[in-house]
């Protein structure tokens, strides 16, 4: 799993990041059983929270990624991003990677959220990089990364 910053201050109206997997086995994989988990706070948000996959370098562009919003108990995060794949997505080959795709996550009304106490969040990564705090699972199981 690999993750960059595309906003990187620490209080922002809307979480803005990038990922892609790369399949580090040896066997093909398809991508529509894969998720991804961006861990992340509510903070001053109070209103629904809303995700947008702006562009996707995969078959099917960004009409390819799911996602869905859950809650967890961690103290740096309370919620999650759980983005998933439709099967026009494809495959992926051993040692390939997905190609980026770009994400905003928001409230509703656009309410600030302090991104700088957020699991998954780290400013200094603005190239894609290894990062194990976005968590993979294949079929559901853990694959890549350390949950909060």
């Amino acid at each position: 799993m690999h993750y960059a910053v595309r906003e990187g201050a620490a209080r922002v109206q809307g979480l803005s990041f990038r990922v892609q997997v790369r399949n580090t086995g040896d066997e093909t994989i398809t991508l529509s059983d894969v998720t991804i988990r961006y861990w992340f706070t509510r903070d001053e948000a109070a209103s629904p929270f809303v995700s947008v996959c702006d562009f996707a370098s995969i078959p099917g562009g960004h009409t390819s990624v799911t996602w869905r919003f859950g809650e967890a108990s961690a103290a740096e995060a309370d919620r999650y991003l759980e983005l998933g794949f439709t099967s026009d997505a494809g495959t992926l080959a051993p040692g390939a990677t997905s190609g980026e795709a770009q994400i905003r996550v928001y409230s509703e009304r656009y309410e600030y959220m302090m991104q700088a106490n957020d699991y998954s969040f780290d400013a200094s990564l603005t190239t894609l990089t290894p990062w194990d705090q976005v968590t993979a699972y294949r079929d559901g199981v853990l694959a890549w990364g350390t949950e909060p």
